[in-house]
């Protein structure tokens, strides 16, 4: 039971450190760019609380459980958009299950082998976390429109595109999230493992 509620009180937190990470769609001119440094922060903090906690109880399941609460707690404070006025469908909350089911999948078809959970679990949660989150980009009715009409983040003028920017950020958000998340998050699918051993 202790072993849960430390899930629990992590996932919060981890939760507290990437709640605006869905806020993207806020930053209509940079939408882009933001979801792909958004996306990137989401995968490292999703693989070292998961991986630290996976690891931790050696059993699979226990990075969706993860996952399931740092959703939960992020619907509840994305409570506060709408409690301001915005329309439900502008409020995204990002999508971690499916990527912290992926790599319960890799622990448990591996046997509960830490290396090829470093490995391949750290790759398919780097690469398919972005993959998901586009599903809130396609899912916001007419961003542009509903974006002007709300309160937008205070930017001094100098950093306030005159108009949208197009830029190789713009190429492919998806790609560039998930090649740098699956670098990445294999390091920090390491450090989740090695948590344990201290």
């Amino acid at each position: 039971c202790t072993h849960y509620l430390f899930i629990v009180v992590v996932a919060v937190n981890s939760t507290l450190l990437t709640i605006n990470a869905g806020d993207y769609i806020f930053y209509t001119d940079w939408a882009w760019t933001s979801f792909t440094v958004f996306s990137i922060s989401q995968t490292l903090m999703l693989a070292v609380g998961a991986t630290y906690y996976l690891t931790f109880t050696g059993v699979p399941g226990t990075a969706t459980y993860y996952g399931l609460i740092m959703t939960v707690y992020t619907w509840v404070a994305k409570g506060a958009w709408f409690a301001l006025g915005y329309p439900y469908d502008f409020i995204v909350t990002p999508i971690w299950l499916p990527s912290a089911m992926l790599l319960d999948l890799a622990y448990w078809a591996t046997k509960r082998n830490k290396h090829s959970l470093i490995l391949f679990g750290g790759v398919l949660v780097g690469m398919s976390l972005p993959l998901f989150n586009m599903v809130n980009l396609i899912t916001v009715a007419d961003p542009l429109e509903t974006a002007f009409k709300y309160p937008r983040p205070t930017l001094p003028p100098y950093m306030t595109p005159i108009e949208p920017q197009v830029g190789k950020f713009y190429n492919s958000p998806v790609a560039l999230g998930a090649g740098a998340g699956a670098v990445l998050s294999v390091t920090f699918t390491a450090l989740g493992c090695k948590l344990n051993t201290w």
